[in-house]
């Protein structure tokens, strides 16, 4: 059986978070939360996450500034980002993207489900065949 692909979930809202952090384990990820970015950017180094599911608004650092050290620093360069966030402003969203985001899911506008399937397609455990027709 293979390791289980393991998810780092960035949240600062502990109920938001553990609903997360309950469904992905439920799909069979190993997940580690943590509620800002100084501990986001620690634990993608020894935790070593194949995605990172990131907040933007968090306190200390956020999660621009989170991803945009994950992608300067070797070590976590190629790992995969998926901002979750509350903002909606297209602005913030081309930020995310100019900073190397995969993935940018307004929180307002995404169920949990969809959040689970952006993370599987991300990681390459959707077949082609199994993606939703658009």
């Amino acid at each position: 059986m293979e390791a289980k692909k393991r998810i780092l979930l960035v949240e600062d809202d502990t109920a938001l978070s553990g609903v997360y952090q309950s469904r992905l384990e439920l799909e069979g990820f190993e997940v580690r939360a943590v509620n800002n970015g100084e501990d986001a950017l620690s634990a993608a180094i020894d935790f070593k996450p194949d995605l990172i599911l990131l907040d933007a608004m968090m306190p200390k650092i956020s999660g621009f500034d989170v991803l945009d050290i994950l992608r300067n620093t070797p070590e976590t360069t190629n790992i995969r980002v998926i901002m979750l966030t509350a903002l909606s402003q297209p602005k913030d969203k081309e930020r995310a993207e100019s900073l190397g985001v995969d993935d940018y899911l307004v929180k307002s506008q995404v169920v949990i489900g969809d959040v689970v399937e952006r993370v599987k397609h991300h990681l390459g455990m959707i077949s082609q065949a199994q993606q939703p027709k658009s």
